[in-house]
């Protein structure tokens, strides 16, 4: 299944760190099969809160992803970035091909059923 890291970065000074690391990363997930998926693209909140800029790439799966986290290139290259904007940043599994949600519905109204609400 495809896997995904998405970050959640605040927005934050313009530092040539910051240059550095945008214009080295796609080398050190290229290797592992990353592609950006967003990068730099204006967001639309259609509810809640969601500041700051999103960055999401694409995996073949986790266990590229998280090759690809634990590299020593990327490890190398990381503090470019933290040490300059604050973010979350996320491993999470996509859905195999032909996903079909019923099973979580299912599980869920079994488990309202259990508790008694459904």
């Amino acid at each position: 299944m495809p896997a995904y890291v998405i970050a959640r970065l605040q927005d934050a000074a313009p530092h040539p760190d910051i240059a550095d690391y945008i214009e080295r990363l796609p080398g050190t997930f290229e290797p592992y099969g990353g592609s950006y998926l967003v990068h730099a693209a204006q967001h639309e909140v259609l509810e809640g809160d969601w500041s700051g800029g999103i960055v999401m790439i694409g995996f073949p799966g986790t266990e590229q992803a998280r090759a690809w986290w634990d590299s020593p290139a990327y490890r190398e290259l990381a503090p470019l970035r933290s040490r300059h904007i604050e973010g979350d940043i996320i491993l999470i599994e996509g859905v195999p091909e032909g996903y079909v949600p019923t099973a979580a519905a299912r599980a869920i109204r079994e488990a309202a059923a259990a508790q008694g609400t459904a």
